[in-house]
């Protein structure tokens, strides 16, 4: 089972084929409109603008997951994120990423990748911290540990790195090798 084999709902409640992004590069996140990574959108969206010519798409999966930091409908979020932060990238309908709801796609992309730490930065310790009350094993596992953990997908399907929240650092490098 690769990326391409899945659908996905799109904010009118379509579904999307992911076969659709096949040859692209593709930046998968889970996102929310009320959490203290949401100004990545800007660095986002210019990461965005500097590469979707190249064969680059992101695509946007907002999620209540942590902390209800994503309330409101698909369209509210939709309306928030390109009247507050400018996005022309897509974004789909709100899921869930972990647990028996997960959307099959995230727990594909978390069945296939590991934590990769949130570093020792004031904001890594505190997110540690918080995310240790919900999982003590969380270090020892894929799950997605909050909102704006980022997947790279290659040309080919293959996911190429996993970024976590306040991780966004090599992201332009990696993509830039993938593209």
């Amino acid at each position: 089972m690769g990326i391409y084999n899945f659908k996905v709902k799109a904010q009118d409640g379509s579904e999307v084929a992911l076969e659709n992004y096949r040859g692209k590069v593709l930046l998968v996140v889970n996102t929310a409109t009320g959490c203290g990574f949401t100004p990545q959108y800007d660095e986002l969206q210019s990461i965005y603008e500097e590469f979707k010519e190249s064969g680059f798409e992101i695509l946007d999966f907002p999620c209540n997951q942590f902390g209800g930091q994503a309330p409101g409908d698909d369209e509210e979020i939709h309306s928030f994120c390109t009247g507050r932060y400018g996005i022309t990238f897509p974004q789909f309908s709100k899921i869930d990423v972990n647990g028996e709801n997960a959307d099959p796609l995230f727990k594909w992309l978390t069945d296939n990748t590991e934590f990769e730490g949130f570093g020792l930065s004031a904001m890594g310790v505190m997110l540690s911290g918080i995310v240790k009350k919900m999982d003590k094993d969380y270090k020892n596992n894929g799950k997605i540990k909050w909102n704006f953990t980022k997947f790279l997908i290659d040309r080919e399907g293959n996911i190429a790195a996993r970024f976590e929240p306040m991780n966004m650092k090599n992201l332009k490098e990696k993509i830039k090798e993938c593209l």
